[in-house]
């Protein structure tokens, strides 16, 4: 694969930065509000979720780097950011309030040096993770952060004031806003149309009284990473297990967003430069587990910003990766997040989870063949476990505390139902038709 350089002699820095504030801005909301949401369901203090904030937002930029720079062995030399893995939110919180923080990070650590150790075998694993699984499993990561969204919107699980008229109307009001600015605007406006309902939702939160201060006030101007701030790191195999699922699927996600930058950028990718790419991101899961942070992905909606600017080179990316790294030397600047009311928090990841949802089944319409029964069978399966062990929590409550981290999660549930499954019906014996309908010649899933 050609590369170009990585810096643009022929375009102004101004500009180069302007590009690269851009894109920090359209992935911003995603990037702390999963610090906020494990922060807040583990009960961190105001000052540990400021460290949680600002040590995310750097390692999501020492993330980016890796990717963008490439080498030998590490990165895929494309113009990608990396964020937080919304997946790895639920199974991180549930690791976090069975066994302690320091579990979730040795669970992240493993599993970073799993796919740093198999990146080069990932293309062949990637064959159990056709659109039938990968569509199935981010449904079900979507469908299983809505409760936590909705938790927010009425002000906070717990909290006294709790589904009051006044936090429906502010989460509610944010939620219009946002499709509002869906409705009406379009290109980076659109892109940016989260962060824009949270900074809105929040100013009007403060009219009424509900925006605290105190924790930006009391931060610092500069504090450097430590690593393992919350503990040495801890290792249960459950939890290892679960991480590990975890940073398959999104090496799943993140192969399509590879390959979409591909065709945009008219570059052809082998397997070296795939392999590159996932040792990268197994690295970068490794530095969030070393510095108490998350496992990183690629995110997706900054190829939607790239393909809007036209500008496809990687000095863009590096410039963002780089201003990252920078504010998360500066927590009170990541202390600002915190001012989030928890119904403005709620009103906007109600957006944000649902187009979740809305991916999932946009990767089922567009390519899985729905006239095959097997199909219909491994979605309905698989999104009903992952959906039922949700709801009813305490359904394998009576087995063993050790299986309980991996059967009390949905989305372990319902994505290994979908690999199982996909292994029996696409794997085994011939397609069956759906009932009526005529097959389309493509047996493919």
């Amino acid at each position: 694969m050609t590369r170009e350089r990585i810096f643009d002699r022929h375009r102004h820095p101004a500009k180069t930065f302007s590009l690269g504030l851009q894109h920090v801005l359209a992935m911003y909301a995603g990037a702390v509000i999963v610090p906020l949401i494990v922060g807040s369901a583990l009960e961190l203090s105001s000052s540990e979720l400021t460290y949680l904030i600002a040590i995310d937002l750097l390692a999501c930029g020492l993330a980016t780097l890796l990717q963008v720079w490439g080498g030998k062995y590490f990165g895929i030399g494309l113009p990608v950011m990396l964020g937080c893995a919304f997946q790895a939110v639920a199974p991180m919180i549930l690791i976090g309030k069975n066994f302690g923080m320091s579990y979730i990070y040795g669970a992240i650590i493993a599993s970073g040096i799993f796919v740093m150790i198999f990146g080069g075998f990932f293309s062949k694993l990637i064959r159990f993770f056709p659109p039938v699984v990968t569509g199935s499993v981010v449904t079900i990561i979507g469908l299983t952060l809505i409760p936590t969204a909705l938790n927010d919107l009425g002000g906070g699980q717990n909290e006294a004031d709790f589904g009051s008229i006044l936090n429906l109307c502010i989460g509610f009001g944010v939620l219009i806003f946002i499709i509002l600015m869906n409705r009406f605007t379009k290109g980076f406006l659109q892109s940016i149309s989260i962060l824009l309902g949270l900074v809105v939702g929040t100013i009007v939160a403060g009219f009424f009284g509900k925006v605290d201060l105190t924790p930006m006030l009391e931060a610092s101007w500069f504090r450097a990473p430590e690593p393992f701030h919350f503990g040495t790191p801890k290792f249960n195999i459950s939890a290892v297990l679960t991480m590990i699922l975890v940073a398959i699927v999104s090496i799943a996600e993140s192969t399509g967003v590879f390959m979409a930058l591909g065709k945009i950028l008219d570059k052809d990718l082998n397997s070296k430069d795939l392999a590159r790419g996932y040792r990268a991101e197994g690295l970068a899961i490794v530095v969030g587990g070393i510095f108490n942070s998350f496992p990183y992905t690629t995110y997706s909606q900054n190829v939607g910003l790239l393909q809007m600017s036209r500008v496809k080179t990687r000095d863009v990316i590096a410039v963002a990766g780089g201003l990252l790294i920078i504010i998360g030397f500066v927590p009170k600047i990541a202390a600002t997040a915190q001012m989030i009311p928890h119904s403005v928090l709620g009103g906007a990841t109600v957006a944000l989870f649902g187009m979740v949802v809305s991916s999932g089944i946009r990767m089922l319409a567009e390519q899985v063949d729905f006239n095959r029964y097997e199909n219909l069978l491994i979605i309905a399966c698989s999104v009903g476990m992952g959906l039922g062990v949700t709801v009813v929590p305490d359904l394998f409550a009576q087995l063993p505390e050790e299986a309980g981290i991996l059967l009390n999660n949905g989305i372990v549930v319902g994505s290994f139902t979908a690999i199982f499954m996909n292994l029996i019906f696409n794997g085994l014996g011939p397609a069956k038709e759906v009932p009526g309908t005529k097959s389309t010649g493509d047996e493919a899933a």
